[in-house]
């Protein structure tokens, strides 16, 4: 594989197409897991998803990484799945982790990768799959509409002036 910029190019076009399916499982995902912890979130809507994908990519450094990870699980089939399916999780999560952002947000996005795959399981190809639920989990990680994120943390130490 070669990364240029028109690969980083062609990748950012592929994830921002995938826009009706993201969303649906970024929805289907926030809906589940509010009811795990009792919460209320709220949906996202294409609007955001792509203004979102816009941001992730914008960003030279984090783009040129999350089409790497976007390119190769595209192309990935293990045939029998077992035992390369480790490969596929491996780089699910890391993309899931990148897009969501920094610490914590990004190990919030690697586990819930995790939680995203094994519910989702369209035909296809071995990395397809990984694909969808590392896209759904980052975008929904990084996206408002959580309760604990729409205040400032009161951890927050504010030093002396």
């Amino acid at each position: 594989m070669q990364l240029t910029p028109a690969t980083v190019e062609r990748e950012y076009e592929w994830v921002r197409a995938r826009e009706e399916s993201i969303v649906d499982l970024i929805n289907d995902t926030r809906s589940e897991l509010g009811t795990a912890f009792e919460t209320t979130v709220d949906p996202v809507d294409g609007e955001t998803y792509r203004r979102e994908v816009d941001a992730v990519f914008a960003d030279g450094d984090l783009a040129v990484n999350v089409a790497a990870l976007v390119a190769l699980l595209r192309d990935m089939d293990v045939q029998d799945d077992y035992p390369g399916f480790v490969v596929d999780e491996l780089l699910g999560r890391q993309l899931a982790g990148m897009i969501a952002g920094n610490q914590p947000l990004g190990l919030l996005g690697e586990a819930t990768f995790h939680y995203v795959d094994i519910h989702h399981h369209p035909p296809g190809d071995a990395g397809s799959d990984d694909l969808d639920a590392a896209l759904a989990a980052g975008f929904q990680t990084r996206l408002p509409g959580w309760n604990w994120t729409a205040t400032a943390s009161p951890f927050a130490v504010t030093p002396d002036q």
